[in-house]
């Protein structure tokens, strides 16, 4: 049975580090450190997995490349009134993952515009970089389109920072229900974080 070309994509992007995409990525690497922290691209880098994640070639619809670097929080160490103990600068993370704070500065720059979903698409020993689709929720385009149309409801402003972008229902522990769970229902802060 002839299979389709997002099956070959698919197929390559399961061992990035091997074979021609390997080479390619080596060389996309040059050229995405010398780009801003935020560039907006013309079409995504891994084609299979955003049309997966909703991408559709249509006004109203933009792709951006994010790079955030790599490892836990970096904090200021305070200036007084705390003793060693309580510092707490060194070994402390943001709580939320490097791809859910690539959404949410994508979110920042294109204040007109809502996050749809974000995927991998490579990383060094410093930073790594995800691809934001992102959805003009005011375009006649998107209004009426019937796959994308939801996203248009007031109940959708702000998705990246509330976290109910995919990334996000994952971070707070949302993807399963039932037995294991009961520190992250209804919410982890609920919980006196006791489900993190």
């Amino acid at each position: 049975m002839a299979r389709s070309f997002y099956s070959h994509i698919k197929d390559a992007w399961q061992s990035p580090k091997e074979g021609k995409l390997a080479e390619l990525q080596w060389q996309r690497k040059q050229e995405w450190r010398d780009q801003g922290a935020i560039e907006r691209i013309d079409r995504p880098t891994r084609l299979d997995k955003a049309r997966e994640l909703g991408y559709k070639a249509k006004q109203g619809v933009i792709v951006a490349r994010v790079s955030v670097r790599k490892g836990g929080s970096r904090k200021q160490r305070f200036t007084g009134g705390r003793r060693s103990k309580r510092q707490g600068v060194n070994r402390l993370s943001r709580r939320k993952s490097i791809q859910r704070i690539a959404e949410e500065r994508a979110s920042r720059k294109y204040r007109n515009l809502r996050v749809l979903n974000s995927y991998w698409v490579g990383e060094d020993g410093s930073q790594k970089w995800h691809e934001i689709i992102l959805v003009d929720p005011a375009h006649p385009a998107i209004e009426n389109d019937d796959d994308l149309s939801w996203i248009c409801s007031d109940d959708h402003r702000g998705r990246a920072f509330r976290g109910l972008t995919s990334a996000g229902t994952k971070g707070r522990g949302q993807r399963t229900r039932g037995k294991g769970t009961e520190k992250t229902r209804p919410s982890v802060t609920g919980n006196d974080r006791q489900g993190k």
